[in-house]
């Protein structure tokens, strides 16, 4: 094989004088991002690189899909359900990158962890507000969480206006209200901080446009996204669980709840009850 085989002339037209402000490294503040990364461990250990950074970019992919939910629920408003249901495709696939992430972090042994695990001392992804944000946007309202967070911060304020906004749920079902659907009041008058209840009326509804697919396509379509995304999410969930057992067992989580306990009980929690409930009396 000739060595010039294997070399490639640049093009005439790729810019090589580009402003350090103005290139790749620029527009994306990588400069800032890169050097986010510092262990805590003296002398540094080795592994603790990977945790940091499994941590961060999940909560730059959190960031998304709170980006997302919340042009999701805005077209809602507007009447835009197939714009709405695009939104809610890619979250899923947001979604899949946090579920395959974990496959990352269980390349950390329990005897590599527990050596760095002390560094970041009562820190918790429980007091992540991004993901808090997402489970507000999807309904898991929880005013107690604001207890985390400082009155005077932007996290508290952030938080606050979010569990005090209708969920993506909400939304959806004062739209199908808006058109006529026999929403039952209690779903669509009531106070956006506390979490939504099963109602059996709901259900009935849901029933209707499911037996009639064609007739109430749209709402359908959205019904079956918003299914999708809380299975999607349950997943992660579980998946997050079980990375958890499998690297420290049963110890009590850092933030100080029971660990791998606690992370099964939140496995119970349900964001669209009537959608799922409504497979049953089909």
């Amino acid at each position: 094989m000739n060595v010039d085989d294997n070399f490639r002339n640049l093009e005439k037209g790729i810019k090589l004088d580009v402003d350090l402000k103005d290139n790749y490294g620029g527009y994306l503040r990588l400069e800032q991002v890169l050097s986010a990364q510092i262990p805590l461990s003296d002398p540094p250990h080795h592994d603790e690189m990977l945790f940091i950074i499994q941590h961060q970019v999940s909560e730059l992919w959190l960031k998304l899909i709170v980006h997302e939910l919340k042009a999701a629920i805005a077209h809602i408003k507007e009447e835009k359900l197939d714009i709405a249901s695009k939104i809610l495709a890619r979250v899923k696939q947001v979604q899949k990158q946090l579920f395959e992430q974990w496959g990352v972090l269980e390349t950390l042994t329990p005897s590599e962890y527990v050596q760095f695990r002390h560094v970041f001392g009562s820190a918790s992804g429980f007091q992540s507000v991004q993901y808090r944000m997402v489970e507000f946007l999807l309904g898991n309202k929880n005013e107690d969480i604001l207890k985390m967070f400082p009155d005077d911060s932007d996290s508290h304020d952030d938080l606050c206006a979010v569990l005090n906004s209708p969920s993506i749920y909400d939304v959806f079902l004062q739209h199908l209200h808006k058109l006529g659907y026999k929403i039952p009041d209690k779903c669509t008058n009531r106070k956006w901080k506390e979490p939504h209840q099963f109602n059996e009326d709901l259900v009935l509804v849901f029933v209707d446009i499911y037996k009639d697919t064609n007739k109430h396509w749209d709402a359908y379509a959205l019904c079956e996204q918003l299914v999708d995304v809380e299975q999607s999410f349950q997943m992660w969930r579980f998946r997050h669980m079980k990375t958890v057992e499998r690297i420290i067992g049963f110890k009590k989580g850092s933030g100080g709840s029971s660990g791998v306990s606690f992370l099964k009980k939140a496995l119970e929690l349900t964001f669209f009850p009537e959608l799922l409930d409504v497979r049953t009396h089909l």
